[in-house]
C-alpha cells in the first residue's frame, strides 16, 4: 500500500524525517522536490518519526516536498537473464543492455538461512591461485575476507579468482571502486571469456553514499536465488571498509553515539549479517563469499577487519604484493585437504611451510652477519623456488599441477629424509623412479 506524506520536518545532510505510521525499516519511499523525483530508503524508526536517507542526495528538497511510501523494500530483478550484466549500486543496468522491466523482482537484505537447515561445508573451490589451493583452500560455502593495506593489488587478486575459480556463477560487488578499477574487472572478465557467467553491481566513489550500503545486499539476493537452483555461487565484495565507512557516515549524520573511531555499535552485527550468508544448501547450490577488507595504516586493530576476524572462517594476508604464508588462513581447509584433493595434499602444504619458514629465519641469521653454510645455501634456494613458483600471484595452476610443482621444488633443494614426510607418500610421489632414501643396499 503507498502512504503519501507532505510534511517533511526535518532536512539534515541527505537524511529527512517524516512522521509517519505503519512503516517499516529498509522500506523505500519516493522524494518529489522541485528538481525531480529521487529514492530514498527508512533508516530509522523512533515512535513516528521515520528517517530516510535521500539516495541523490537532499540538495533541493523543501519542507513542503511529497514523500511517498512504497510499502516494500529496496528490491532487485532476478533471472538468468541477469547473466552478463552490469548493474549500479541501485540495481539499474548500467551497460546499455536491454531492460530487465519483465523479470520479477525480489526483496534485498532480507535473513540469513536457519544453521540447522545448512549443510557441512565440503566442497573445494579451486582457484589455479596456489598459495590458496595449496596452503589455504577455499571451501565451498565458506566465508573469507583479504585483508590489505591501501596500495596493495587486492583489486587484481580478486579479478584473478573470478574469472578462474570453479564456480556455476560470480557475482562481483563493487563498493565505492574508482572508475578505473570498474574498467579493469570488466575487462579482465570480458578477455578471460566469463563475463558471461557473471554478474556485477558497480558503485563507484562518484555514486551516492547509500548505495554503498545496498550493493552486498543486491549481490547476496541474487546469490540466494541462484544458489535455490542449485548453482555453486562465488560472491565477490570489494571493499567492505568502504561499507563500513558508508555506515559511519550516515550514523554520524543521525546523531547516533559514535563507538570506535566513530563507527556504529552495531558494525558487528552489520557486517555479520552479510557474511552469515554465505551457506550450503541441502540438495540444492551453494554461496561463497570472499571479500577484500582494507586495512587504514596496515593496521589489523582497525574496527573493520577486527570485527570481521570474529565473523569469518580465516582470512588471507596481502603483503607486499603477496598472500602472506605466516598469517594466512583457512579455518575449514581440513575438510577438504586430503578428502577431496589428493591424499599427499596435507603432507606437501605442511613440509613446505616448515621449509619456507626455516629459509626465512635463514635469512634473518645471515642478516645479523652470521656466516653462510652450506645448508643455508640450500634454504636459501628453496626460499627463492618457493617465492617465484608459489607466492607470485601471477603464477597460474591448477591443484594437482602445484601438488607435483611441490615435489620437484622440495627434490632440487633436499633429501627425502629432510622434508618429514611418510616413506609411503615419497615412494608415490617423489619426482623419478626410485628415491635416492629407498635405493637397495649394495647398488652402486
Amino acid at each position: 500500500m503507498i502512504i503519501e506524506h507532505s510534511r517533511i520536518t526535518r532536512v539534515q545532510g541527505d537524511i529527512i524525517s517524516v512522521p509517519a505510521a505503519g512503516i517499516r525499516y529498509g522500506e523505500l519511499a519516493t522524494v518529489k522536490s522541485r528538481r525531480g523525483t529521487s529514492l530514498a530508503q527508512v533508516i530509522r524508526l523512533r515512535g513516528d518519526e521515520v528517517a530516510l536517507q535521500v539516495f541523490a542526495g537532499s540538495r533541493g528538497v523543501s519542507t513542503g516536498d511529497t514523500v511517498r511510501f512504497l510499502g516494500h523494500p529496496m528490491q532487485v530483478a532476478f533471472g538468468d537473464a541477469l547473466l552478463g550484466r552490469i548493474f549500479n549500486g541501485s540495481g539499474d543496468p548500467i551497460d546499455h543492455g536491454p531492460s530487465l522491466q519483465a523479470l520479477p523482482r525480489i526483496n534485498i537484505g532480507g535473513p540469513s538461512v536457519n544453521p540447522v537447515m545448512r549443510v557441512i561445508p565440503r566442497g573445494f573451490i579451486e582457484t589455479r591461485v596456489p598459495m590458496v589451493d595449496v596452503f589455504n583452500p577455499l571451501v565451498e560455502s565458506q566465508k573469507l575476507p583479504i585483508f590489505a593495506a591501501a596500495g596493495e593489488p587486492y583489486n587484481e587478486l580478486l579479478a584473478r579468482i573470478g574469472m578462474r575459480a570453479n564456480a556455476d556463477v560470480v557475482i562481483l560487488g563493487g563498493i565505492g571502486l574508482k572508475y578505473d578499477e570498474y574498467l579493469k574487472f570488466k575487462i579482465a572478465f570480458e578477455e578471460a571469456g566469463v563475463l558471461a557467467r557473471t554478474i556485477m553491481f558497480i558503485h563507484t566513489a562518484s555514486d551516492p553514499v547509500v548505495e554503498r550500503l545496498l550493493v552486498p545486499d543486491m549481490a547476496l539476493a541474487a546469490a540466494e536465488q541462484f544458489g535455490v537452483q542449485g548453482k555453486r555461487v562465488l560472491v565477490l565484495l570489494t571493499d567492505m571498509t568502504a561499507f563500513a565507512d558508508a555506515l559511519k557516515e550516515i550514523a554520524i549524520s543521525m546523531d547516533q553515539v559514535p563507538s570506535n573511531l566513530g563507527y556504529p555499535g552495531s558494525l558487528y552485527s552489520d557486517l555479520a549479517s552479510r557474511y552469515e550468508k554465505a551457506v550450503d544448501f541441502e540438495g540444492a547450490g551453494s554461496i561463497t563469499i570472499l571479500a577484500v577488507t582494507s586495512m587504514p595504516g596496515d593496521d589489523v586493530t582497525h574496527p573493520v577487519p577486527d570485527n570481521t576476524g570474529y565473523i569469518t572462517e580465516g582470512q588471507f594476508y596481502l603483503r607486499k604484493g603477496v598472500i602472506e604464508p605466516f598469517g594466512s588462513l583457512s579455518r575449514l581447509k581440513q575438510l577438504v585437504i586430503g578428502k577431496v584433493t589428493r591424499k599427499d595434499h596435507g603432507a606437501i602444504m605442511n613440509s613446505m611451510i616448515r621449509l619456507f619458514a626455516r629459509s626465512r629465519e635463514v635469512e634473518q641469521k645471515l642478516a645479523m652477519g652470521f656466516d653462510k653454510t652450506p645448508d643455508d645455501e640450500r634454504y636459501l634456494k628453496y626460499g627463492r623456488l618457493f617465492y617465484d613458483r608459489f607466492m607470485d600471484l601471477n603464477v597460474d595452476m591448477g591443484i594437482n599441477e602445484a601438488l607435483d610443482l611441490g615435489w620437484k621444488t622440495l627434490q632440487e633443494c633436499f633429501r627425502p629424509d629432510e622434508i618429514e614426510i611418510k616413506q609411503e607418500l615419497i615412494d608415490q610421489f617423489w619426482p623419478g623412479q626410485v628415491p635416492p632414501a629407498v635405493c637397495n643396499v649394495g647398488t652402486n
